[in-house]
């Protein structure tokens, strides 16, 4: 009976995978082997929490956050996978889908041992600027190592898809763009108030650019600003009124309202549009601009927009997470979306781009506030720490300049200093890995040798050694007790490897993509094959991420 019952199963299972097998085979469908969109838009809300979106959505309009929410993928567990969380670092990830092991961009700023200075990420003074006389035009990504999304899209279309990166920081529009993009933009404040690049992209401004300075929009947004909403009506932060907050010089509290005209004159000029939520309509005027001006979307090859709001992080830095203002931000940020939103559907078309959202990285809160509220936080002293370094240095091997550098949490030896002594690199590395771990508020620290010997596969230390470079990082790497910044007792700061740093949100929506959400873990580094698996175009030639199948139709 057993026998019979069991072939009875084989015989069904046969016949169905029979009926599948003919199905595909005799298919007459056409094969879709991608989807076609006529643009990408990438968004980087930067310094952007995940839990902006469930402190502040009720207060969101229909347009901007909620559509994602209701209309796109929400990957609500999303996260950085190294160390430093800092915006360089994170605005290459996003779009290389590699971690700074591979891409090369270790921090905002660092310490080059080559050419024994620090360098920035992307300053190149191999090029001139354009629309400025400023060195703030002297940019490229040329430290970046890897490709980036638009680099292949860009090899993919054989140079015809265009590529544009926008962002009022020069970081946040070049690197996100690559190599090979037709242009990034980003913004000149002080006494000029203008839209700038360089001449790794252009040798003068295009007319649709300098047609957009001369308009002098930017002065529009020189006003006061006051909260969009009654500020007693501001549940979702702390009192407007408290000892954690930075403010503005000339203003004696960090209290609404701000007369940014007037502060402006001890507050660099129009760079203080870049602290306020004006700094982000300004962003989403340009780039609505930029679709226009570049003719982006047109045709059916498919092109790149890359837009960073880069206010949110300038307003975090100043005010603090829990601040009114930082509130006040993001819902003016939503309906910025929306204005994005809405000129993409009648620019582009409904249906006709793809879409996503993330930041580079969250922040902090105000670890004197979180003192106030018996949570464990603190202030670290760089300069005694590095006093008392150099100190047990000198005293342990009687010589001097054997540490090169200190910075980035990250201590760099003078090889040529130690070799010149015949001292052991493993010996020094012992000796300071056991110093350095003693001082107050150091929580743990690795050296060379065990993050280049040993693959760790989970915690901070995974998040180190993804973060580590072999040839740009140091020799010691150490990490702070949890919330413990080096910073002022105001504002917010960045860059560590716990869930107030690495939890970012992520959304797409439009072509190509399902509407749902997951609580599955997912990380920084899988957007960019997510995106490259939907155009059927080759990953970035560093990408260690995954594709994130379920969100694309």
């Amino acid at each position: 009976m057993k026998n019979k019952l069991l072939f009875a199963v084989l015989v069904i299972i046969g016949v169905f995978s029979g009926m599948s097998q003919k199905k595909i085979t005799d298919s007459n469908t056409p094969v879709n082997l991608h989807s076609t969109p006529k643009l990408v838009v990438g968004v980087v809300v930067d310094q952007m929490r995940y839990d902006y979106i469930t402190r502040f959505y009720a207060r969101f309009g229909e347009g901007g956050f909620k559509r994602l929410v209701t209309q796109g993928f929400n990957c609500k567990n999303n996260h950085f996978n190294y160390v430093p969380t800092y915006t360089g670092p994170g605005h290459a990830s996003v779009y290389t889908g590699t971690t700074p092991q591979n891409h090369g961009i270790i921090s905002n700023n660092w310490y080059n041992k080559f050419e024994e200075k620090m360098v920035y990420c992307a300053g190149d003074d191999s090029v001139a600027p354009v629309g400025t006389e400023s060195v703030a035009g002297k940019m490229s990504p040329h430290r970046m190592k890897t490709t980036s999304i638009a680099d292949q899209n860009r090899l993919h279309t054989q140079m015809k898809g265009k590529t544009i990166g926008v962002s009022l920081k020069d970081r946040g529009a070049i690197l996100p763009a690559g190599h090979t993009a037709n242009a990034a933009y980003w913004f000149k404040g002080s006494k000029e108030g203008n839209w700038i690049t360089s001449s790794y992209y252009v040798d003068q401004l295009p007319a649709w650019v300098q047609k957009f300075n001369d308009a002098k929009k930017v002065d529009a947004y020189m006003k006061p600003w006051n909260t969009l909403f009654d500020i007693s009506t501001y549940t979702e932060s702390g009192s407007d009124q408290n000892a954690y907050e930075r403010g503005f010089k000339g203003k004696e509290t960090a209290t609404f309202p701000y007369d940014l005209k007037k502060l402006g004159k001890t507050n660099g000029g129009y760079d203080i549009l870049k602290s306020t939520p004006f700094g982000n309509s300004l962003t989403a005027d340009f780039a609505i601009a930029a679709i226009d001006g570049e003719d982006l979307g047109r045709d059916a090859i498919t092109d790149f927009l890359t837009v960073s709001f880069s206010s949110t992080d300038y307003v975090g830095h100043n005010f603090g997470v829990n601040s009114k203002e930082i509130e006040d931000t993001y819902l003016r940020l939503d309906r910025d979306l929306k204005r994005l939103f809405e000129a993409l559907d009648a620019k582009v078309g409904k249906g006709a781009y793809t879409l996503f959202l993330t930041a580079d990285h969250g922040a902090v809160h105000v670890p004197a506030y979180l003192q106030s509220v018996k949570i464990p936080a603190g202030y670290f002293d760089m300069k005694s720490f590095q006093t008392a370094v150099k100190t047990f240095v000198k005293e342990m091997y009687k010589v001097d300049g054997l540490i090169k550098n200190i910075s980035n949490n990250q201590l760099f030896f003078d090889y040529k200093v130690l070799q010149e002594n015949a001292i052991s690199i493993a010996d020094l590395e012992r000796a300071l890995a056991h110093f350095v771990l003693q001082q107050k508020e150091i929580e743990k620290v690795y050296t060379r040798s065990q993050l280049e010997g040993t693959s760790y596969s989970e915690g901070i230390a995974h998040r180190i050694q993804k973060g580590y470079n072999q040839k740009r990082s140091g020799d010691i790497v150490f990490v702070f007790d949890p919330a413990t910044i080096v910073y002022s007792h105001t504002g917010s700061t960045h860059g560590s490897g716990l869930t107030y740093d690495t939890h970012a949100p992520l959304f797409f929506y439009g072509n190509g993509v399902r509407k749902g959400s997951t609580t599955m873990e997912t990380k920084i580094t899988d957007i960019a094959p997510t995106i490259a698996a939907l155009l059927g175009i080759s990953f970035p030639n560093g990408a260690t991420g995954e594709v994130l199948s379920f969100i694309l139709e």
